[in-house]
């Protein structure tokens, strides 16, 4: 059955379609990365030392490097547009002035509802930056009204009238004169005689006479000598430890009520009001610092490795970065939703990270995690 015109026609346009439809499909991607790589992109660069630091016109940081050698690799083409925040930046990003922001942003559920993140270069924690204060003189004598150490001294006191009595029982007999019938002041000469007898004094007033007596009186010699030296440690240690200064927050639980100031609009702000702190908005790290050196804040939670970079340029003895570390999170560029780009500079992070350039980068910045 031959085909007439009309319907010729008609299969001839749908396998053309077909044609084209399988043809497009096969090249859209790499069309589109193309042409995305070879137009200038906007790229925002944000954030803090050592991650992004600019020196006039030119930039360098942790962030900075390891963009360059990405962009290099992928033969990107970009101008750099500076923001005074990453925040600042991925608001932009997200309604399309910039193209990319390069610096320490925080992979965060919030963020990637809006902005495409790449998979993380640097792995970062918050941390606490408080003040050292030196001691008041109730700071100092306050450890020697602990309970544990009025139990010590309870325990002490009981092993004392042990010895004392059992000193009485042994000597009354025999050296009635040192060691009365009476028992209350009977048992008061055998703790005398133990204190005498443990502090080496050796008055000669009371002393056994008894061989019970002196057995006695020698085991306890042996057994004060260890209980004294354990006691002169714990003072020493107490003494020591009271006269270091005082940290005014060095944990999250310490937050209650304190004033902490915070980067405005980063995960450190919805930590602190977590942990019932007030908080005190900043804008940069340097205006945190300014703030708690003139005790108008309790600490700074900022990134941990910005805050140890600060101090290592700015060495200040009565500022202290907390041991504890919180809400550790991963650093990574951000582009816009479905961005082609997000894919190949993914391969070439893990590059990067495979080749261990990205440690060095972040160790020529921080140093080894030996000199931390």
């Amino acid at each position: 059955m031959f085909l007439n015109y009309k319907q010729l026609f008609l299969y001839t346009l749908f396998f053309a379609l077909v044609f084209i439809n399988h043809s497009y499909s096969g090249t859209n991607l790499q069309l589109t990365k193309d042409s995305v790589s070879s137009a200038k992109l906007k790229v925002g660069y944000a954030g803090t030392e050592p991650f992004v630091i600019r020196q006039g016109q030119t930039w360098k940081g942790i962030s900075v490097e390891i963009w360059e050698n990405v962009a290099n690799a992928e033969k990107i083409n970009y101008e750099i547009k500076p923001f005074n925040s990453v925040s600042e930046a991925i608001r932009a990003l997200s309604i399309g002035e910039i193209d990319a922001v390069i610096g320490p942003a925080s992979i965060t559920s919030t963020r990637a509802e809006k902005v495409e993140f790449t998979q993380p270069y640097y792995q970062a924690s918050l941390s606490i930056l408080s003040r050292v204060d030196d001691p008041s003189i109730i700071d100092r004598i306050a450890p020697f009204f602990t309970m544990s150490l009025l139990y010590a001294l309870f325990v002490f006191l009981f092993i004392l009238a042990i010895v004392g009595t059992l000193l009485w029982l042994s000597e009354r007999k025999v050296s009635p004169e040192q060691f009365p019938h009476d028992a209350p002041r009977g048992i008061a000469n055998g703790m005398w005689c133990a204190i005498v007898t443990m502090s080496t004094t050796g008055y000669g007033d009371i002393a056994p006479v008894t061989l019970a007596g002196r057995i006695i009186a020698g085991t306890w010699m042996i057994i004060s000598f260890i209980f004294a030296t354990s006691m002169i440690a714990g003072i020493a240690s107490t003494l020591t430890l009271s006269g270091l200064g005082t940290v005014q927050v060095s944990s999250a639980e310490q937050f209650v009520n304190k004033k902490i100031a915070v980067l405005k609009d980063s995960p450190s702000a919805d930590f602190v009001l977590e942990n019932n702190g007030r908080i005190n908005t900043i804008t940069n790290l340097k205006e945190g610092y300014e703030l708690l050196k003139s005790k108008k804040v309790d600490a700074v939670v900022f990134d941990r490795p910005q805050m140890r970079y600060y101090l290592e340029q700015n060495p200040d003895k009565e500022m202290i970065i907390s041991v504890a570390e919180y809400l550790k999170q991963g650093y990574g560029f951000a582009f816009p939703l479905n961005s082609p780009l997000v894919f190949p500079i993914n391969i070439q992070l893990l590059k990067l990270k495979e080749d261990h350039s990205l440690k060095t980068i972040s160790e020529n910045y921080l140093g080894t995690p030996s000199e931390l």
